[in-house]
């Protein structure tokens, strides 16, 4: 994401990458305006001509909209975002949806002002822009399951099984039935994996490398301890990437978390909850506050978040579109970090 202009009230933006949205969607809400260029059909344009009927004709035009609601989901190209028609050449008062994608330029403005946590957002946003996606394929004898990542959150996209359903138990599988299933997969991979996209390799045993011979471009091939989706979360959680995922956000996040379980399960400096994590702010006991996005907006955080830097005390804003983030979700969707036990 690029910052054109920045104003009190006004923030100019350009979109440069998919998870630039991600942002969007959680500064975009009600209460706010949003401006871009859309189109609208003038209607005194239509009617009869030559006996046939003569369609609306769209046009091009500056339209600002009083934000009521936003459609997006993680990995989707577009950012959708519905409101009441506030300035416009025709139609104000009129409902309309603005459809944002990559390059496009858009003004978010906020009588009230924009909080200091949207400003974090959107300097991090700035920052991790144009973070190149990583392709992870999980690699067993019998089963490959292909996942995407990003800076926000991690899919998976394809499987392929021997035999069909299900994961092959039968007899010993042939060396010949072996090279055509991993010549599959290579081949419908690289299909899927957008050039130059790095890739990782991963999953119990040698399966991996009978693949990797066969899949060009940048990869890297890993020993995890366990196949499946457990094994790309076991990449994310111990950093096993190097590199090649370090400056992703949601690589952070996981971190961050997974010694968040840690410290639960062994009684360690840790709070959950909104009354301790509130108490903990007062004892000036919080180092780092983890916290969902879409939860510090809808709810009334704002007295705990606004304390942080008064104790030196961090603030990371997850997203909830990878494992570590679901698993926020369910604690409530925040938890504290601390300095010392309480």
């Amino acid at each position: 994401m690029r910052i054109i202009k920045r104003e009190h009230e006004l923030y100019r933006l350009r979109v440069e990458c998919e998870d630039d949205l991600w942002t969007l969607a959680r500064i975009c809400i009600p209460g706010r305006s949003l401006g871009m260029m859309g189109e609208r059909r003038d209607q005194t344009t239509g009617g009869i001509e030559g006996g046939r009927a003569k369609s609306a004709e769209r046009k091009h035009m500056w339209i600002r909209l009083g934000i009521e609601s936003n459609e997006f989901q993680t990995f989707s190209d577009t950012l959708r975002v519905h409101g009441i028609i506030e300035e416009a050449n025709f139609d104000q008062g009129s409902h309309h949806t603005h459809i944002i994608q990559v390059r496009d330029e858009v003004e978010l403005t906020s009588l009230a002002g924009f909080p200091a946590v949207d400003h974090a957002l959107v300097k991090e946003s700035c920052a991790e822009s144009g973070r190149a996606k990583v392709a992870i394929l999980v690699v067993e004898s019998d089963e490959a399951v292909l996942f995407e990542v990003s800076s926000r959150g991690m899919r998976d996209t394809a499987t392929w099984t021997m035999r069909g359903g299900g994961k092959y138990t039968g007899a010993k599988i042939s060396e010949s039935v072996s090279k055509n299933f991993f010549e599959k997969i290579a081949t419908e991979a690289t299909e899927q994996i957008p050039e130059g996209t790095p890739t990782i390799l991963c999953g119990p045993g040698h399966a991996r490398e009978k693949l990797g011979v066969l899949i060009s471009g940048p990869k890297k091939l890993i020993a995890t301890s366990m196949g499946g989706r457990a094994a790309a979360n076991e990449v994310i959680r111990d950093g096993l990437a190097g590199d090649v995922l370090s400056d992703h956000a949601m690589v952070r996040e996981t971190a961050l978390l997974e010694e968040a379980w840690k410290r639960m399960s062994t009684n360690g400096p840790v709070a959950y909850g909104r009354e301790m994590i509130e108490k903990a702010l007062a004892e000036g006991a919080i180092e780092t506050l983890l916290i969902s996005a879409d939860v510090l907006r809808d709810s009334d955080w704002e007295i705990v978040t606004s304390g942080l830097s008064n104790i030196g005390a961090s603030l990371v804003q997850c997203s909830t579109d990878h494992d570590a983030g679901e698993q926020l979700m369910g604690m409530g969707g925040a938890i504290a970090l601390l300095r010392f036990r309480m």
